[in-house]
């Protein structure tokens, strides 16, 4: 796992942290952060595939504008992953396109 634990400049704070479930697997996520930010720190660079070629895609824009980091979230598709917070027992799927289809 990498996440910044220590900063030259900036304080981090210590947060409660808590499981989600991602494709299946348990990941500790932290309060505060997004859903992103955990997949990042274990280091998955893929959140969904494309309809048609099955390639992967994960973070491009960060900031919610594109689609590129949807995932199907608690049962919901077409989740922006980079803009949305993590919650305790959160399911979080990858996605096929942009319907949440499984892979």
């Amino acid at each position: 796992m990498q996440r910044i634990e220590r900063h030259p400049i900036l304080e981090i704070e210590e947060r409660a942290s808590f499981p989600i479930l991602v494709d299946g697997v348990e990941l500790m996520a932290r309060e505060g952060e997004t859903i992103a930010a955990t997949l990042l720190a274990y280091g998955v660079r893929a959140f969904r595939k494309t309809e048609k070629f099955r390639e992967p895609r994960g973070i491009f824009c960060g900031i919610g504008q594109c689609t590129d980091c949807i995932m199907t979230v608690d049962g919901k598709a077409n989740v922006r992953t980079c803009v949305t917070r993590v919650k305790p027992g959160m399911v979080v799927e990858t996605q096929v396109g942009h319907g949440g289809g499984r892979p």
